[in-house]
């Protein structure tokens, strides 16, 4: 029994020993430098067409015949639906018939005005003479009102050929031929929808819209002179075109607390739709900042973001205040500075105050981190 004891304790005196004699963790670290970054924002946000039109009839009538197909693309002018057009041909056809009768009218007064003027004092009074005149500008009167007559009638009879305003793609139609219709009735024959290029609101906190005022009065961030979004889509695919700002709301959403903001985006192939719910980075223009790889940091449940720096041989825990991701970083406002030892590689030997020794490390462009000692030794070894 006490050759057992002896035998334990030895191995614990053994243990301690070494223990005591083990070097501290080595810690691959890197030396953090301000940079000119982009500043971004990153928000929510949703398709709208840039132009939609309701097709309403300007006439009534019997449709005859729908000239289009659903979901083919159409220019404006295009025709989408025929009216029977007989009545309006038929009010055409008296209207010209009256304006006929007005321009002969107009000639005979003028004729009649024009042999008074010249009869003037020798058989012909000047009672007479005004009479004429005023016969002439009559007749003129109704000449006018009978162009005019002609002219509707004529709009009328084109009407009854029913054609897009804009350019875009004609949805379903929600009539069908022999159905009859009202001029400027309620119910829409069908929509035609501009995707090409489409419009994409996008919504940012008025917090955030705030601080970056703050930042921009400040002269912490320089605004770009065009400002610049790109889209993820709900595939997590980013959509192959970046958009343009054309306008601002001028107010605060009162349930959401958020401000649009509306980008125009190219889509040829029509692969954003409206109603489609995008992420969006808007590009705002650049700051200066320090970037802390995303591999060097942890984010815990709360939302709160951490990462170990290295100060005097010791590890201390950092909470970062971040505002953006740029690359393979997060772009931290707060929380670390310039000249700071990050810690990027043996993160889970590490705990607050432990000492360690650390190792001058890179990282590549994909964010993996590089041995600089085994570089210097494959360089020396080439030598």
């Amino acid at each position: 029994m006490v050759l057992r004891l002896s035998f334990v304790f030895g191995v614990a005196i053994l243990a301690s020993a070494a223990h005591a004699q083990m070097p501290p963790p080595s810690v691959g670290v890197i030396e953090l430098q301000t940079q000119t970054v982009p500043r971004t924002l990153v928000e929510p946000g949703r398709a709208i067409a840039s132009a939609e039109v309701a097709i309403r009839p300007r006439v009534g009538g019997t449709v005859t015949e729908i000239l289009y197909q659903p979901g083919e693309t159409v220019e404006a002018g295009d025709p989408l639906f025929r009216i029977d057009p007989a009545t309006y041909e038929a009010d055409l056809r008296a209207a010209e018939a009256d304006l006929a009768s007005a321009q002969a009218s107009v000639r005979e007064a003028e004729a009649a005005f024009g042999r008074s003027e010249q009869l003037l004092g020798t058989g012909t009074s000047q009672a007479q003479l005004d009479t004429a005149r005023s016969a002439l500008e009559q007749a003129r009167a109704a000449l006018q009102s009978a162009t005019v007559a002609r002219d509707l009638a004529q709009m009328d009879l084109d009407r009854t050929t029913v054609t897009s305003p804009i350019q875009g793609v004609a949805g379903f139609a929600t009539i069908s031929a022999g159905d009859l219709v009202a001029a400027n009735q309620a119910d829409a024959l069908a929509t035609v929808t501009q995707l090409d290029p489409i419009d994409v609101e996008i919504y940012a906190p008025s917090s955030r819209i705030l601080s970056l005022i703050e930042d921009v009065s400040s002269e912490r961030v320089v605004v770009a002179e065009e400002i610049t979004a790109t889209l993820t889509l709900e595939t997590g695919r980013t959509f192959d075109a970046s958009g343009e700002m054309i306008a601002s709301s001028q107010s605060v959403s009162e349930t959401t607390g958020a401000r649009a903001t509306r980008f125009r985006f190219e889509n040829p192939r029509h692969v954003l739709l409206p109603g489609m719910f995008v992420r969006s980075e808007v590009t705002l223009g650049s700051t200066d900042a320090i970037v802390v790889p995303q591999s060097a940091t942890e984010r815990a449940s709360t939302g709160e973001l951490t990462a170990w720096v290295v100060v005097d041989g010791t590890a201390e825990r950092r909470t970062l205040q971040e505002q953006g991701v740029y690359e393979h970083g997060w772009i931290i406002t707060d929380g670390v500075g310039a000249g700071e030892m990050l810690a990027v590689d043996g993160l889970a030997n590490l705990s607050p105050g432990i000492e360690v020794q650390t190792v001058p490390v890179a990282l590549d462009e994909n964010g993996v981190v590089q041995d600089l000692r085994d570089e210097a030794s494959a360089e020396a070894e080439q030598e």
